[in-house]
């Protein structure tokens, strides 16, 4: 993987491997003496990280994630702002320019869907795409994937409830595809009929032949045979002129995870949600055994730092 671009490009054995490496730091960290050690693993390696949208977990877990193997960051979190991205800068002049700074890998987040491949294309650096627009955001479906197969031990033969805003939400997107690279997985998606899953989505679904159902009212039904539901928030930012903001807060607040949710869970299954939330999950949740969500965004911590391991050992053999 030199760069990791889409959810599609994981392959299981990939994901397999990720997740064995997301393990082992998860048992360093917990020591002071192996912490040190393993920030010696990368020692001299440098990571550029450039945002170009607001960001808390992505960008602080990958900077945390370099740091704690060795690794030196330098970039912005409000790139858009304080970069010649402001003047006018194409995001092909910015990446050739920092090809030429030494770095040995780049986190980016972009507010075109595409940007990411276009910053690749030109790059002689790894790429690690932290969400492009409402295109893809991997690193956030290795995590995922990788705490569904930490609570319930497998990837395959799952149903999988995903609701939200499906149509802006570029997360639910690249867990649909990790999710079709495993068999006998059915997913339902949960969305008002504005903001459901788009059609490029389904086709790949339909090309790996894995099932999924399409329902525009919450029937709470639906989430009595879940083994995961994975939540959404109304990404406002991205409704731009298509849909006025009160009538879309509306149809989304009919879309709500409370208490009457949990009666009809069921007891083994998990509760997801790549935050921030806003109202579409009430607090009530929180206490909840099932409630995985803040694990989850842990979780992001230790598979970013596999992900920069083997992208710099990648290097290594490359030379």
């Amino acid at each position: 993987m030199r760069h990791i671009l889409n959810a599609e490009q994981f392959t299981p054995a990939q994901l397999s491997e990720l997740f064995e490496g997301a393990n082992y730091f998860r048992q360093m960290d917990q020591k002071i003496a192996t912490r040190r050690e393993i920030m010696q693993r990368h020692f001299g390696r440098i990571m550029l990280s450039m945002f170009y949208e607001p960001s808390t977990r992505t960008f602080h877990s990958f900077d945390i994630a370099a740091i704690k193997l060795g690794i030196k960051v330098s970039g912005s979190q409000s790139a858009s702002e304080f970069s010649s991205a402001a003047k006018g800068e194409t995001i092909e002049d910015t990446v050739r320019v920092f090809n030429e700074y030494g770095v040995d890998a780049m986190t980016l987040r972009t507010k075109n869907k595409g940007e990411a491949d276009i910053a690749a294309s030109v790059a002689t650096i790894p790429i690690l795409n932290g969400g492009d627009g409402k295109g893809e955001h991997p690193t956030q479906a290795a995590l995922d994937a990788y705490t569904i197969n930490s609570e319930l031990g497998q990837l395959h033969n799952l149903n999988v409830v995903i609701g939200g805003d499906l149509v802006n939400g570029r997360t639910a997107r690249s867990l649909a595809q990790v999710l079709s690279k495993f068999p006998g997985n059915d997913i339902t998606f949960l969305a008002p009929p504005e903001f459901q899953i788009g059609d490029d989505i389904k086709a790949k679904l339909d090309k790996t032949g894995t099932r999924y159902t399409e329902m525009n009212t919450l029937d709470i039904d639906a989430f009595g045979d879940a083994d995961a539901i994975y939540w959404t928030r109304l990404q406002l930012e991205r409704l731009g002129d298509t849909m006025n903001k009160e009538e879309a807060i509306e149809k989304q607040l009919e879309f709500t995870i409370d208490a009457k949710t949990l009666k009809v869970t069921p007891e083994h299954a998990i509760i997801m949600h790549p935050l921030p939330r806003v109202k579409e999950i009430s607090t009530e949740v929180d206490d909840d055994r099932r409630a995985k969500y803040f694990r989850q965004a842990g979780n992001g911590l230790y598979i970013r730092m596999a992900m920069l391991d083997q992208i710099m050992n990648d290097a290594d053999v490359r030379g």
